[in-house]
């Protein structure tokens, strides 16, 4: 490495910028590199991340798109910025540093655990087929997750808003079911395409119990109901997002990216839910 390389200027998004940015981008052509350390990683991360701790750039680099937009981050931009200079001086033409880190990013949309959890749901040889299946196994697991959460709250307003949450993964399995009747030669009923769903999954391979201790919300406080909802939902954005990573074909990873695309809207409706409950 040179040490000009140091002193190279990087751009810089915020992280409303940066989101604006990734929104506007085509799915899978923006890399979100995050730079800390695996346990950090676990704890949390924007989802879709990559991840390669700083020390291990220089051999790891390779791993990377230099013709790809880079956005880099880490806890508070510190070491996203040498990150970011690195890569600048090895060549990338479009690298932004992420300003206060995942600590400016919002509340609620980080997913958490090692970059292989959940994924073996994907092999990445699956047919679009056999993905959109796993994914409405996905969210029947979700939708399970709410309706019993509706039974554990006493207050009547946080029971509606699970009924409310189930309902929108319902409404997920609806487009899902009408992308899968969409590419493949299949000639079946809602009832029959959920026959062939072999054990529904929690999504981001987590039981109801196990969500709870992780984040331990008050049930008799819609705030904490919908951020709880919003941290499953960044869980399910992040296996789709690196799911679609592991995908061999383009038809399969654009499956994976609409789908993602699904999760990045609920997660923006659960948002605009919490803005409202606050007023």
């Amino acid at each position: 490495m040179k040490w000009k390389q140091f002193f190279t200027p990087v751009k810089s998004f915020s992280a409303g910028e940066a989101k604006s940015f990734m929104d506007k981008m085509a799915g899978g052509s923006v890399t979100l590199l995050d730079v800390r350390q695996p346990e950090e990683y676990k704890e949390s991360h924007i989802p879709g991340a990559k991840l390669i701790p700083l020390p291990d750039m220089g051999i790891r680099i390779g791993e990377l798109d230099a013709d790809k937009p880079t956005i880099v981050y880490c806890a508070i931009g510190g070491r996203s910025r040498v990150a970011a200079q690195m890569l600048s001086g090895k060549g990338f033409r479009e690298v932004y540093n992420l300003s206060g880190g995942i600590k400016a990013w919002e509340n609620g949309k980080v997913a958490f655990g090692p970059q292989e959890q959940g994924i073996d749901l994907f092999s990445g040889d699956e047919s679009p087929e056999a993905m959109l299946i796993v994914a409405y196994s996905l969210e029947e697991g979700l939708r399970d997750f709410y309706l019993s959460m509706a039974t554990r709250t006493k207050e009547e307003k946080a029971r509606q808003l699970f009924a409310r949450l189930a309902e929108i993964e319902v409404k997920h399995q609806d487009r899902i079911f009408s992308e899968y009747l969409n590419i493949s030669d299949a000639h079946v009923t809602r009832d029959e395409f959920s026959e062939q769903i072999v054990s529904p999954a929690m999504e981001g391979g987590l039981t109801t119990d196990e969500y709870l201790q992780r984040y331990q919300p008050d049930l008799e406080k819609v705030t904490e109901i919908i951020s709880l909802a919003m941290a499953i939902e960044a869980q399910a954005l992040d296996l789709y997002q690196r799911a679609s990573e592991r995908a061999t074909t383009e038809k399969s990873r654009e499956v994976l990216f609409r789908i993602a695309h699904e999760e990045r809207s609920h997660l923006e409706q659960l948002g605009k839910l919490f803005e409202t409950e606050l007023i």
